[in-house]
């Protein structure tokens, strides 16, 4: 499922030199940085010096100098008692300074607020990276009485619920990469491989994707995509709400207008022009 709109496919106008990729030097003190703060970010749990160099095959010294340093700028925190460490507040305003300098977020909310006031279900505005968790950078809650546990700034797996089969649909990983995570996903009413498949190639033919209670029971999930320029899904919109009010063909329905807003949105962004 790789993309075809590969930088080496693409034909070079005549008396134009071929544009060199530019080299990036390995910095392993920033790559092995990111790595911890990823992996914390993961986690449930505050961990070990010992679990993080485990899990990321790093020399336990190494990765105890990654961690002081990262304290000092306020990024990982420890737990005094349990030598344990998580993520720090500092993440937060890092956070927070990128969500508010999105330009997806900004002009996703109205588009959200609409939807969500139109059709009474919560929307979401999710940024993807393929394989990487999926983050929310943009709400509006409906009037229902259901609330979903979520705010902006929320991770999710990236194959989980309704965005999950839209990112696999798209996605460059291999069949048998996409399986190995699919394994490791919690859903509330489990669904098989094979029957999740077939979901995932009705999605890239129709375009959106409905998950009617599998990651949450009595709750109905619908994404819709917005694609980059090389086809692969950058950002989604996200309804949610009870299955009973969007049984038959009223999932559909919000689905349908839910692209319609998608496709409009994505010829705004960056990403697309």
């Amino acid at each position: 499922m790789k993309s075809s709109l590969s930088t080496a496919s693409k034909p070079t106008k005549p008396g134009t030199k071929p544009t060199k990729p530019v080299r990036v030097r390995p910095v392993p003190g920033v790559t092995r940085a990111i790595a911890i703060l990823r992996l914390l970010g993961r986690s449930a749990h505050a961990m070990g010096v010992k679990a993080i160099a485990d899990e990321l095959e790093l020399v336990p010294s190494t990765c105890l100098h990654i961690l002081r340093a990262l304290i000092v700028e306020d990024l990982v925190k420890i737990d005094s008692d349990t030598k344990r460490y998580s993520l720090g507040t500092g993440m937060l305003s890092l956070a927070r300074n990128a969500i508010e300098s999105s330009s997806f977020a900004s002009l996703a909310q109205p588009v959200l607020d609409a939807l969500a006031n139109d059709w009474n279900v919560t929307m979401i505005g999710v940024e993807t990276h393929d394989m990487e968790p999926m983050v929310v950078l943009a709400l509006s809650r409906s009037n229902a009485p259901f609330r979903l546990h979520v705010d902006v700034g929320s991770r999710f797996p990236a194959l989980v619920s309704a965005t999950g089969r839209l990112v696999a649909a798209f996605s460059s990983e291999t069949w048998p990469q996409i399986e190995k995570r699919f394994k490791a996903l919690r859903w509330d009413k489990p669904i098989d491989l094979a029957t999740w498949k077939r979901e995932v190639e009705q999605v890239r033919k129709r375009g959106f994707s409905i998950d009617r209670g599998y990651y949450m029971s009595g709750v109905t999930v619908i994404a819709v995509p917005l694609l980059d320029a090389s086809g692969r899904v950058a950002h989604t919109l996200v309804a949610t709400g009870l299955s009973d009010k969007l049984a038959g063909t009223a999932g559909t329905d919000l689905a349908l207008a839910m692209k319609k807003e998608a496709d409009a949105l994505a010829a705004l962004l960056p990403s697309r022009r």
